[in-house]
Parts: C-alpha cells; structure tokens; sequence
C-alpha cells in the first residue's frame, strides 16, 4: 500500500459548546477519490475546511507528505478548494477569472490561454470565456469555479458539494469529467457531499461519518455490500434493518422465523441488528417459504417494482423486477449470505462512536 500523501491525525473541533470533530484520524493516498459522506452536522466540511487550512483545529496535526502543514495558510498550501458558493470575482470575466491563479503564479501568456482553452472545453463552455459571471447560471458558475481550480493543478483537489447546483443530466456528466481529470492529471479528489449515489459513482474509497466520527471506511462495494452498523446500511442505499437474536453461530431469528447465516462469533441467544437490502429478498411461493407476508405497496420504478411486504410483525422493503400486486400473499427468503449481522449499540453514545 502507498505511503499516504495526508495524514489527519487526532483532529478534534468545536464550535462554542459543540463537539463537531472528536479525535479524527484520516489517511488519503495520492491519486485516490476519497468522499467524506455524511448527513448535515456531520463534521464533513469542518474536515474539508481543516484539511484547506481555512479553519484550525483545537488538537491534532495536519501532515502532507510526512509534514505538519497545521498552521501553513490556505495559499501556501498544494490543495486547491471549490466550495458550495462559486466565489467568482463578479468585475472579471470567464477567462480572467480561470487565469487569476496563474497570473499570480506569474505563469507565460501562452500557458494561461492554453490552460484556460482546456479548462474551458473540459467543462463544456468552451464559447464562454468573454461572458461575465452574473450571464451565467448558478450550474455554469459552478463549473468555471471547477476550471479555475483545475488549471492551478493542485496536488489535492478538496470539493465541497460542488455539483449541488446543476441538473440531474450535467450532474452526471460531470462525475464522469471529474472521475476522468483525477485519472489523466493524477490529482488527489477529497469530495463531500450527502449524496449517496455521488459518493458510490465517484469514490475510491468512501469515509462515512456522524457526529464527529467515522463510522466506516472502504470502497464503494465495501460501505455498500458489508456495512459494519446499521447508520452506513442505512444511509447507503436503502435497507431493511430488523431486530433480530443471534440464537448461535450460523442461525439468526428473525421475526419470529430462524434463518441460516454467514455469521459467526456473536454468542448465543444474543439480540442483534439484522440487515437485508430490499434487492436480496427473493419473493417465492409461499408454500415454500419461511416467511409469508402480504404487499401493502406497489411502485415501479423503471428497472424494477418496489413493494413494501408486511411479515412477522415487520414492513419489508423489497425490489424486484417481478410483480406482486397489493394483496397478494407472498413467500419471503433471504440467502445466508445476503444476511448481515451486526452488534447493537448499547447506547446513542456508542452507537456514535461505533468505529473509533
């Protein structure tokens, strides 16, 4: 594995009377898409905005490449950051806005037009560059704050949210550009965002966090098919998380109902958190299943039905690309290996800290 390019290391932050970041240690490889995912007050952006060097931390140190960068200026940094709001200079042009970075850095005429002509085609405005900002719409805006980053080539690209303001269609042309400029330029991308879609098209490595901790690190296949509490399964995509008992190595009872599992090393008769993804439970026959239910919902959702399947006392989220109509009695099964069990917290304050 590759020596990290960051290190945050014991990053703990608050803001008045509220804990926002709490002991944080984060390591980010070079040329690696890392998105910090998290619902609102999560501590998300304060990390983005430590990482920036635009707020400080009341403990902990910020490395790249081995040195302690914690009290370097933002300017002085080798990160370049686009934030929520586009921060375009409103008396400058498209094109003088891009080239403002490497006027400074007093690069040749010819490296800025041609910085500004890549720019400029890489984000689908190349006709753009004599327009002033305030002709722009908020989505056009935002991909010239991306160009004017870009053309500084950073070692490290922090983005906070930046296609929050594009349709749905330029959203995802745009996770692909992005995807394409860390591979061809070998930038490090630390993205936020709270869209879980965004952060499993994007991410090399996904770091889910609440409350001030990360609760789970890995890549998208990771975070999605082994979440390791029940906040990341269900935050990531949607879940049927059901209370269950872990009667011993291998069977867990859910719902009244003993189903055979992957699991081991839980105890006996343990109370645990059980979840399923909507896509593993398989309606059969329900002669043939342990567990029968009756449909309460229908939609259909283009590539597949989702239906909702009142079992054992428990509303089953379930998607399947065949339909049961409401009312129908179905049988519900769920492969061992599409079983995750996980501990239940003892308490909100473990459940918090469930990965430090």
């Amino acid at each position: 594995m590759s020596t990290p390019l960051i290190d945050l290391v014991g990053i703990t932050k608050r803001f008045d009377d509220t804990l926002v970041l709490d002991d944080l240690n984060l390591s980010i490889r070079e040329n690696e898409f890392v998105t910090l995912l998290g619902p609102s007050g999560c501590g998300k952006t304060t990390t983005l905005r430590i990482l920036g060097g635009f707020t400080q931390p009341d403990q902990g140190k910020v490395l790249f490449e081995g040195k302690d960068i914690s009290n370097v200026p933002p300017h002085k940094r080798q990160l370049n950051t686009v934030f929520q709001k586009y921060a375009l200079f409103s008396h400058l042009n498209i094109e003088e806005n891009i080239a403002f970075g490497l006027k400074i850095k007093k690069k040749s005429k010819q490296y800025i037009r041609d910085k500004i002509d890549y720019a400029l085609k890489l984000v689908n405005l190349d006709d753009y560059g004599k327009r002033m900002p305030d002709s722009l719409s908020g989505g056009q805006q935002q991909r010239i704050a991306i160009a004017r980053a870009i053309v500084n080539e950073p070692k490290v690209l922090l983005l906070d949210e930046p296609l929050g303001a594009l349709d749905l269609k330029l959203r995802q042309d745009m996770q692909y550009e992005l995807i394409r400029l860390k591979n061809e330029l070998g930038i490090t991308f630390v993205y936020v965002t709270h869209d879980q879609e965004e952060a499993l098209t994007m991410s090399d490595t996904i770091v889910v966090m609440n409350q001030g901790y990360i609760q789970q690190m890995g890549t998208p296949e990771q975070i999605y098919n082994e979440p390791e509490n029940a906040f990341v399964a269900d935050f990531i995509g949607d879940s049927n998380i059901i209370d269950g008992t872990m009667i011993q190595d291998l069977v867990v009872e859910i719902c009244g109902v003993r189903f055979p599992c992957v699991d081991t090393g839980f105890g006996r008769n343990k109370p645990v958190d059980v979840v399923i993804r909507p896509e593993d439970v398989e309606l059969i026959q329900s002669e043939n299943a342990p567990l029968i239910g009756t449909v309460s919902h229908l939609i259909f959702k283009g590539v597949h039905y989702e239906m909702e399947v009142e079992a054992g006392g428990f509303t089953w989220l379930v998607h399947s690309t065949s339909m049961s109509p409401v009312g129908s009695r179905v049988g519900l099964y769920v492969s061992p290996e599409n079983i995750q069990i996980m501990n239940k917290p003892a308490s909100e304050d473990e459940e918090a800290q469930v990965n430090e």
